[in-house]
């Protein structure tokens, strides 16, 4: 499963919000309700997220494997 805690902390320490990610990077609100909702999302929406808050992809994103 991919987990997008990390994009809130990053923002939390940026300062930036979701505005900020609609604004500076492009992103719709209908893919912020989708990384709220933890919903997968384009690759270009990633590079979007990186570039608006000068980051990598582990600053947005984390890998938690499935638990039986």
């Amino acid at each position: 499963m991919i987990s997008y805690r990390p994009l809130w902390e990053t923002m939390r320490r940026r300062g930036a919000t979701t505005y900020t990610l609609q604004a500076k990077g492009g992103v719709s609100s209908s893919t912020i309700r989708r990384l709220k909702a933890g919903e997968s999302v384009s690759t270009n929406t990633l590079d979007a997220l990186c570039k608006v808050l000068d980051c990598r992809l582990p600053d947005i994103l984390e890998y938690l494997p499935d638990t039986p």
